[in-house]
């Protein structure tokens, strides 16, 4: 017997605003998954290496990472993340400001799972969600 989990998000964002309005938009096309907001990618880190008392990333997780942040922007980010045994098979989406091509290749070369521009999240949040969805329905755990 497996049972069905619903995936954390961890949200990458240092722009409050900019965090606000993507859990807006989940919530707007039925994605209700539990949102952890980090401020950047030390902070993101801090997280899910369990040095935040405060924060809890539980597994299975789903990172929605910004490019552009302070301290540790999203390139370090990725760089630590896929370095670090326990968590480089980390599920990250990319929502960035960033049309260039070349951030976009260097995101990929990193193992991301999707790459989105925030001007065009509007259309492709009902895709995001679409995944989401999917990947709670593949993740089933005993008991």
């Amino acid at each position: 017997m497996y049972r069905d989990v619903i995936p954390t998000i961890l949200l990458v964002e240092d722009d409050d605003v900019a965090a606000e309005s993507v859990v807006r938009s989940l919530q707007k096309h039925g994605c209700n998954y539990p949102v952890v907001w980090a401020e950047d990618g030390q902070q993101a880190l801090d997280m899910l290496r369990d040095k935040d008392a405060e924060h809890v990333v539980p597994r299975p997780r789903v990172i929605l990472l910004d490019l552009n942040m302070p301290r540790m922007n999203g390139f370090e980010f990725l760089q630590q993340l896929r370095a670090d045994p326990v968590l480089r098979g980390d599920v990250v989406f990319i929502l960035t400001t960033s049309t260039a091509d070349s951030d976009r290749t260097r995101a990929y070369h990193e193992c991301i799972a999707g790459y989105m521009v925030k001007s065009a999240v509007g259309p492709q949040f009902v895709k995001l969600v679409s995944l989401l969805n999917s990947y709670q329905n593949a993740v089933r755990l005993p008991g």
